[in-house]
């Protein structure tokens, strides 16, 4: 028997991502000594020299299963970012809290609104969900906010935001972000990506998790990019 015909229509349908290629392969296949990769975003400064001590004395411990609540991570992280620690989820990755978001709410036929083009794996995620995907072209490489409100429906189910965007490096202001945010529909969730936080100098640019209680709201931040972190 065709094993395809016993999977799901939308993982049918589905492309399969390419990931960035890594150094050692390129530089096999290309046939060079030395290779700088910029495709993945990868910090090229690698982690802290204490997050590589916490790591070399977590080695002897690695035939034991972590805790799978991340118990004491959640609680730093509830202390750095004054969030309640219930309200803080780990994953492996922005990608994975992505699709159990979209998997936690998502029902066949509702909508997800993305930007055009924004990160690739908003629109994955919601085609393995069944779910229909609207999409609103970027205005002169920014999110275009009016726009992708003006496209709510009582389908609508998530929006993404990518802020700053990938691949385009744009942002959206407090201003922009507000005014969006106001009179919302109550079955809307909006999502903020936010895995290059970090970088961002602009003094009209917001820290989104002020507008945790107003709505229904995820803010998603990474290990990978300014920490480093992202082989672990």
């Amino acid at each position: 028997m065709n094993i395809k015909k016993l999977a799901r229509q939308p993982v049918l349908m589905l492309k399969p991502y390419q990931p960035g290629k890594p150094i050692e392969e390129l530089k096999r296949e290309m046939k060079l000594k030395t290779a700088y990769k910029m495709a993945s975003n990868e910090n090229a400064l690698g982690p802290s020299p204490r997050a590589l001590s916490a790591l070399k004395k977590a080695i002897p411990g690695v035939n034991r299963y972590p805790d799978g609540g991340c118990c004491y991570l959640r609680k730093a992280l509830s202390g750095k970012y004054k969030v309640p620690a219930e309200n803080i989820i780990v994953g492996n990755g922005s990608d994975e809290i992505i699709v159990l978001t979209l998997r936690a709410f998502i029902n066949k036929g509702d909508e997800v609104i993305i930007a055009d083009p924004t990160f690739l794996i908003y629109k994955l995620a919601a085609q393995l969900c069944d779910a229909k995907i609207i999409s609103v072209p970027l205005k002169a490489f920014r999110y275009d906010l009016t726009a992708m409100k003006e496209k709510i429906t009582p389908r609508t189910k998530v929006i993404f935001i990518a802020n700053p965007d990938n691949p385009t490096g744009s942002y959206v202001t407090r201003t922009e972000i507000e005014s969006f945010l106001n009179g919302l529909p109550g079955q809307v969730i909006v999502y903020f990506d936010e895995a290059y936080y970090e970088y961002v100098e602009a003094k009209d640019y917001t820290d989104t998790l002020r507008y945790l209680g107003r709505g229904n709201l995820i803010v998603s931040r990474s290990f990978s990019k300014a920490y480093g972190l992202a082989g672990l």
